[in-house]
């Protein structure tokens, strides 16, 4: 009998992604109310909800580009790959929530410290899909070479922590951090490009 683990495809789990995190950001956009009123201050009060959405929107953006990436060096998906994607997924759908809350409540304690929770997990369920590819690539995994000691990555969940605990003390120290961790990411990191464009010879 065949222990293996099942192989599959990845493009639906790509086009899977893709299109739920495509739904998540219309969610986002869809809970900002126009203002009644064509003057510039009618803006001022919306000023923490467009503040608030614009850094899950990078949020969102930096998981949909190394989520992409990752999946460049892997040829296939397997089932535990799936359920990793789906937790993944999970936490990432709980953004629009937080996001409007926070926003709605102008940055208060328990909304941003709630919103940290979330993306603190999205973390480590992405930290899990990444590791559920490593270990369907086997020990030579070309994943693993391409992140290293993935500094990034071990860092972020201890500043997630860190703010939320210091959202109870200072909500703005936690956004500050938040936005902190947006911006390290944001940076572009070639690791993977680098890999990716080693393997092409060889696949070609």
């Amino acid at each position: 009998m065949n222990d293996r683990p099942r192989i599959m495809g990845k493009n639906r789990l790509e086009a899977f992604f893709d299109g739920v995190l495509a739904i998540i950001i219309t969610i986002m956009v869809l809970e900002m109310k126009v203002p009644h009123g064509s003057g510039v201050q009618t803006l001022t009060p919306l000023l923490p909800v467009i503040s608030s959405y614009v850094l899950s929107f990078v949020y969102l953006g930096i998981y949909w580009n190394n989520h992409h990436h990752m999946l460049h060096l892997s040829e296939r998906s397997t089932g535990s790959m799936l359920w990793a994607n789906l937790h993944l997924l999970f936490w990432l759908s709980l953004v629009p929530f937080t996001t409007g809350w926070m926003g709605e409540n102008h940055f208060e304690t328990l909304p941003v410290a709630l919103y940290g929770f979330v993306l603190l997990m999205a973390a480590i369920s992405y930290w899990i899909l990444q590791q559920m590819i490593i270990a369907s690539q086997g020990p030579q995994s070309v994943l693993r070479r391409a992140i290293g000691n993935d500094w990034k990555g071990k860092l972020s969940p201890i500043l997630y922590l860190a703010a939320i605990g210091l959202a109870f003390v200072s909500p703005w120290i936690a956004m500050a951090i938040y936005v902190l961790v947006a911006v390290m990411w944001i940076v572009p990191d070639r690791r993977i490009e680098r890999v990716f464009d080693d393997q092409e010879p060889v696949a070609s």
